[in-house]
């Protein structure tokens, strides 16, 4: 699959004296400006070192998990949309799409010192308008890396032998990134956390930047993203 190049990065400079809500809204319009076409194909990533085939087939990521990284995360309802690009841009139904991603503090569950734990993580499958959604939090970070979701789609034959795979990762704008981490729990890491312009693995692909806009029926953020498969 190609990868398509983009660069971008947009810094809020008056992060100390702006209030939160600002920055978040500031943060969702810079994002919302970046969206792409409505049909193109999605660059494929790296799957990482820390999947889990859990199986778990839920919309609750966090699922009344109260550990510190989860009970003051900023919440995220999160919806990606796959299309097919060698079909007229049909939606893609029936996909299984499991997601994975870090809590506010930088940890994937069932991985290290979290095994046995299963936050962030869980699938659903694609409805007649080729979407998902699940109800998580705004992921952290850890060395090395730019906040991201992790991503893999997949279809089955009757045996349970996948006949289909698309992997790749999502990322936010950054200026929202800066206005959540700005936030506890997330302001009390220690470090520096790395943007996207200087992610070893994100590589400019300004297609995976997931468009976010502030809730209105509760806090958080609600992200959405378009997802171009070939699956000729």
């Amino acid at each position: 699959m190609k990868h398509i190049l983009y660069t971008r990065r947009h810094v809020l400079r008056s992060i100390t004296i702006l209030p939160v809500g600002f920055m978040l809204a500031a943060g969702a319009r810079a994002a919302q400006t970046s969206s792409r076409p409505a049909c193109v194909l999605s660059p494929e990533m790296t799957e990482g070192p820390f999947f889990v085939d859990e199986r778990l087939h839920r919309s609750d990521l966090v699922a009344g998990d109260t550990s510190p990284g989860l009970r003051d995360a900023y919440p995220l309802a999160l919806a990606i949309t796959f299309i097919d690009v060698g079909a007229r841009c049909a939606p893609v139904r029936g996909m299984q799409v499991d997601v994975w991603h870090t809590d506010a503090l930088g940890n994937y569950s069932d991985v290290q010192g979290e095994r046995g734990r299963t936050f962030c993580r869980g699938y659903q499958i694609t409805d007649d308008q080729g979407r998902v959604a699940f109800d998580t939090v705004y992921p952290g970070w850890y060395p090395g890396r730019a906040i991201h979701i992790h991503v893999k789609a997949r279809r089955f034959d009757p045996t349970g032998r996948p006949t289909r795979e698309f992997t790749t990762q999502l990322f936010f704008d950054e200026a929202t990134n800066d206005a959540v981490m700005a936030m506890p729990p997330y302001n009390r890491r220690n470090g520096r956390r790395t943007s996207n312009a200087r992610d070893g693995i994100y590589g400019n692909a300004s297609s995976l930047i997931v468009r976010t806009t502030r809730r209105d029926d509760r806090p958080g953020l609600a992200g959405a993203i378009t997802l171009g498969l070939d699956l000729a």
